[in-house]
């Protein structure tokens, strides 16, 4: 799958509100440059019109290619550094020395492409969220796993299984590579976009996605988790939490707990049980 990255002239003052609307225009990756911002976004999702009115408005000029994959790789491996949530959760590359002192999990990935490698606010708040939760036995669904790391972690937590898919074949792919690089056996992951042939049921579900897909599937999650489980939603801007929750207690889920961070939520739901 080719890639279109848009290189945009501005200043570090204006990258976080960019990064903020362009996520929601399906944008998946992000360069932060001293004087510009480099956002890619898959070729078969690009719709210029929308780039520009969000540029338009803040008098942002910008310059576009098309990168193949094999060059997006090379972006990310190239700009890839470990992160650290607290010392709960380590993620580094197979070509980095192992964390010291070492965190009480660490994962090692392949980093390529696809999304969610720990280094964005939403991949990193829903650590924090998993942090306080007893994985022990539980049955996982990680809703577009991007490179697996949840699904991973839930398994290092003590899940009993971690079912995971993403639209992205390959984030699909990356994703076994990371299965098998932390040797996880209960992790299973394949290629799907809705929820509808779903039919097992699940203690926790994990969807980092954006606002347009959580909502438009926040019926389905309700119906794969088991009375007593948890949804764990990120990819939310401050603005949209109203209309999350809102949405989140038609369905019957009760809010928990919010971890913001980086102008980005996190938030957490239960199902009561009856």
């Amino acid at each position: 799958m080719s890639y279109i990255a848009i290189t945009m002239r501005t200043g570090a003052e204006q990258f976080d509100l960019l990064i903020a609307q362009l996520s929601e225009l399906n944008y998946e990756g992000f360069e932060e440059q001293t004087d510009h911002l480099i956002a890619y976004i898959p070729e078969a999702d690009f719709e210029e019109a929308a780039l520009q009115e969000i540029l338009g408005t803040h008098g942002v000029t910008y310059t576009k290619e098309t990168i193949l994959p094999v060059n997006w790789n090379a972006v990310w491996e190239s700009n890839f550094e470990p992160v650290q949530v607290d010392d709960f959760c380590g993620i580094r590359a197979d070509f980095h020395p192992p964390f010291t002192p070492a965190p009480t999990y660490e994962i090692v990935i392949t980093p390529k492409m696809a999304f969610g490698t720990g280094h964005h606010a939403t991949t990193a708040s829903m650590i924090k969220l998993m942090q306080d939760i007893d994985f022990s036995g539980k049955k996982v669904f990680d809703f577009g796993t991007g490179t697996g790391i949840l699904a991973i972690l839930a398994e290092m937590m003590g899940a009993a299984t971690a079912d995971a898919i993403d639209y992205d074949e390959w984030a699909v792919n990356n994703t076994e590579e990371n299965i098998s690089a932390n040797q996880m056996r209960k992790v299973k992951v394949w290629q799907a976009d809705q929820l509808d042939a779903i039919t097992e049921k699940y203690d926790i579900l994990l969807a980092n996605i954006n606002c347009n897909i959580l909502l438009r599937f926040m019926g389905d999650m309700h119906r794969l988790i088991v009375p007593g489980g948890k949804l764990l939603l990120s990819g939310i801007l401050p603005t949209d939490e109203p209309v999350i929750v809102a949405a989140a207690e038609t369905q019957g889920f009760k809010k928990e707990r919010k971890i913001e961070k980086d102008n980005w939520l996190a938030l957490q739901f239960a199902v009561p049980v009856s």
